[in-house]
């Protein structure tokens, strides 16, 4: 597994037009140049460039090979965008915006915008099935009660001033699943084990009673202080709650509940890639890019 230095990804990104051939040969690589608006193959290119690269013959819009991508309208070199993806991905607990805007010479609402049409990206899912066994767990996220005001503790109900998240682990795979749910309740929960995994896979849970009643499934109870029975234990889910919470806390310090969702999908899809090169991230990345679209009226929506 071979990790691409900032050294390295200049020599391999020296320019704009390095970029552009770069995503152009890993997108076009299959059908050949096609038109972001219409899907044809038949196009042709603009010698002055202006006001986009090629045309289509028959949609007779302009396009580039930015167009029908996470990056469509975006006025940034596609250089840019390869240096924010390496940046991310690198990072085991993710960049923030401040940072990135530092990084790559964008203003700091510019740096979020670009990291949230990026977990977009990530949040991209393959319909794969855990075949297990497969660790289930769910935790809270927000901020923690002894730093609110006294008059804005929740006290025993500190739960509902949190957002609930579930997320599998396979241990056959190491891959990581998560989701944001609306509260904790057997249908929620039971809802997420059934979409990743068939009726016959073998869950580890904890001991809480929203688990109770599926078939295959063990559990350890935490409440009488037991955490490992044999192979039965949800250690392995509840590190990534450890790294997702440190990023929390360390990189982004705060996120509202309604954006979440991606930043949760940011840091499963990281875990998931981390096996790969970076090349390997960064065309995986790349070639998942195409078909979406994130406008900024809709995330601020």
């Amino acid at each position: 597994m071979k990790q691409m230095s900032l050294f390295e990804l200049q020599r391999r990104f020296p320019s704009e037009a390095a970029a552009i051939a770069w995503f152009e040969n890993l997108i076009w690589s299959r059908t050949g140049r096609s038109c972001g608006h219409c899907g044809s193959v038949d196009t042709y290119r603009i010698q002055s460039r202006r006001p986009l690269p090629y045309r289509c013959r028959d949609c007779k819009r302009y396009f580039s090979v930015k167009t029908g991508t996470i990056m469509a309208s975006s006025p940034l070199p596609v250089q840019k965008w390869v240096y924010a993806v390496y940046l991310d991905v690198t990072h085991p607990k993710g960049i923030s915006s401040m940072q990135l805007h530092r990084d790559i010479g964008v203003c700091q609402k510019t740096a979020w915008f670009m990291l949230q049409r990026i977990r977009k990206v990530f949040a991209v899912r393959t319909g794969r099935r855990y075949a297990g066994p497969v660790e289930v767990d769910e935790t809270y996220i927000g901020g923690k009660e002894r730093n609110k005001h006294w008059r804005k503790r929740l006290g025993s109900n500190w739960p509902q001033g949190k957002t609930v998240v579930v997320g599998a682990k396979d241990r056959n795979t190491n891959r990581v699943s998560a989701r944001v749910i609306p509260f904790r309740s057997k249908k929620e929960l039971f809802g997420f084990i059934n979409d990743h995994t068939d009726s016959n896979t073998m869950i580890y849970t904890d001991g809480a009673s929203s688990y109770r009643g599926r078939k295959n499934h063990e559990s350890v109870a935490h409440t009488r202080g037991e955490y490992v029975r044999g192979d039965v234990h949800t250690n392995g889910i509840e590190s990534f709650w450890a790294i997702l919470k440190r990023a929390y806390m360390g990189t982004w310090h705060y996120v509202s509940p309604k954006h979440l969702h991606r930043y949760l999908a940011e840091m499963t899809a990281r875990h998931n890639m981390r096996g790969l090169d970076t090349m390997s991230q960064l065309e995986r990345v790349a070639e998942r890019m195409v078909g979406l679209r994130l406008t900024y009226e809709e995330l601020i929506a």
